[in-house]
């Protein structure tokens, strides 16, 4: 077997829809968008007094998102600083305590009604991880804590698509997972969680936005953090549906907003190349853009992350044959034409996972010009989605093969373009 493949799970219809997202926004922001220089874990003291966002405006984040063709956006409720992002009643380190609004503000409430006006999936992370909350040491107690945190999240805005579990500070703790997560699947029974606890999707093992080659769907562990290399079993290491989502950061080494890297912006070419490399290999990408201290989204990383979108539709938006202009070939499917040639540089395929994924190798092959059939790409799983890219070529015919497989191979579909 190639890689890591076990054989398929099955997905459920809610984690098909996540898969058919693609593209989502991380918003990292909070007391350390206010505290220049603080790192993870540097105990520094920070103090709410200093929140103040005075021209905070949501409605900017999720249009400019929207703009990109962004499908989800995904907020930091609270970090491992333990500042509630909302007035939490069972701490006094949030906004409440803040002169923002004169301390009735509400970020998570302005982030999660501007999405549902733009029509923006919204999800919200929540460090289970807590340097802040004097009772984290006591695992029992903080499990309290944590559910009741949880339930004001998660009852007081409505339905939430997303709950983002960081790993990072809990290698060493234990939680009572059984109880939490049957707490929140009775408060949103639709909600899909990022990998802990009762995991619908799972991290994909790094923060550059970069998915391995292959790329499975099923898998029977899920990474941790990026501060160790244990895994987590699931599901008593029954083989499950669990696909990887790609997070990353728009600038060099900070999720919050820090005025000093403002020069390390990704330009468009390589927020393009990290599509390829994690939406092109059947995953989700989740950029990182950490709102400033206005509240706004700052302009460099708005700028990119737009001009990453517009790039995206110039390239896919048009294919010039897709898959009902295909016939079944040997093994596979063709795409000719009557006209003398074509030129083409990409070829994007979808596989129909409704009943798993089955796909384990395939080829595409040209039929050029002047001459016979060459081997263009070569992969192993399509899965939600293989974009093969290759230099320009004119052919007369396209033809995809399934050479290895591990049940009946549907096809959801396939397409053709030049985006040169």
């Amino acid at each position: 077997m190639t890689g890591s493949y076990l054989p398929s799970a099955i997905p459920t219809p809610r984690q098909l829809e996540y898969q058919d997202w693609e593209f989502g926004v991380f918003l990292h922001f909070g007391i350390r968008t206010f505290y220049e220089g603080h790192k993870d874990w540097d105990g520094k003291p920070m103090s709410p007094t200093e929140f103040n966002p005075k021209e905070l405006d949501c409605d900017q984040w999720v249009a400019t998102a929207k703009k990109a063709g962004v499908k989800y956006m995904v907020l930091v409720a609270k970090h491992h600083d333990g500042f509630a992002n909302w007035p939490s009643k069972y701490t006094d380190f949030s906004v409440a305590s803040s002169p923002w609004q004169d301390g009735k503000g509400d970020v998570v409430k302005e982030f999660t009604s501007a999405c549902r006006r733009h029509d923006m999936k919204s999800g919200l992370y929540y460090s289970p991880a807590d340097w802040q909350a004097p009772v984290y040491n006591d695992e029992a107690e903080y499990d309290n804590y944590f559910i009741n945190q949880i339930s004001e999240i998660l009852t007081g805005y409505g339905e939430i698509d997303q709950l983002w579990f960081d790993g990072c500070g809990s290698e060493n703790h234990n939680y009572d997972w059984g109880r939490i997560i049957t707490e929140i699947r009775r408060m949103q029974p639709n909600i899909l969680i990022f990998n802990m606890g009762d995991p619908n999707y799972r991290w994909v093992g790094n923060e550059s936005g970069i998915a391995p080659m292959p790329c499975w769907n099923t898998v029977e562990s899920v990474p941790f953090s990026v501060m160790t290399d244990k895994v987590d079993t699931v599901k008593d290491s029954v083989p499950t549906w669990l696909p990887a989502e790609c997070d990353c950061m728009m600038r060099n080494s900070n999720w919050f907003y820090q005025d000093y890297d403002v020069d390390t912006v990704k330009g468009v070419e390589e927020l393009v190349g990290l599509y390829y490399y994690s939406v092109g290999r059947g995953a989700n990408l989740l950029i990182n853009i950490g709102p400033d201290r206005r509240g706004l989204l700052p302009e460099p990383d708005a700028s990119r992350l737009i001009g990453l979108g517009a790039e995206i539709q110039r390239r896919f938006s048009s294919p010039f044959a897709d898959f009902d202009m295909f016939t079944d070939s040997h093994n596979g499917w063709e795409y000719c034409t009557t006209e003398d040639k074509f030129l083409i540089d990409h070829v994007v395929a979808m596989e129909d996972l409704t009943n798993g994924e089955h796909v384990r190798k395939f080829n595409i092959f040209a039929t050029v010009t002047h001459g016979g059939e060459i081997l263009l790409y070569s992969g192993f799983n399509i899965g939600h989605k293989a974009i093969c890219r290759f230099p320009q070529i004119a052919a007369r015919k396209i033809r995809l093969e399934i050479t290895e497989s591990d049940g009946p191979v549907q096809m959801r579909d396939i397409k053709l373009y030049k985006t040169s």
